[in-house]
């Protein structure tokens, strides 16, 4: 198995891990997981085929669709409400 698979692996692997915690603890570790996907997508890509890439890009919108609209509909100047449990 090759250095992008494992750490593939290890980021679902942190990525579940993020998902249990409580909304407002999945802020820091989500940005950061959310930062390193498209790297990961892309060496993964190169080294196994670029067939894989969208494959994983499909999986990896899944997962993270609510965050990216929302960071959408705040470049795009619309209104982008926080979901309750990150309310003050």
């Amino acid at each position: 198995m090759s250095t992008p698979l494992i750490l593939g692996c290890f980021w679902v692997l942190a990525a579940a891990a993020t998902a249990m915690l409580p909304m407002r603890r999945q802020m820091v570790p989500g940005l950061a997981l959310l930062a390193a996907a498209p790297v990961l997508l892309v060496w993964i890509g190169y080294r196994h085929g670029w067939l894989w890439l969208p494959v994983g890009l499909f999986a990896f919108l899944s997962m993270f669709r609510n965050p990216l609209l929302y960071f959408l509909r705040r470049v795009m100047g619309k209104p982008a409400p926080l979901p309750k449990e990150l309310e003050k």
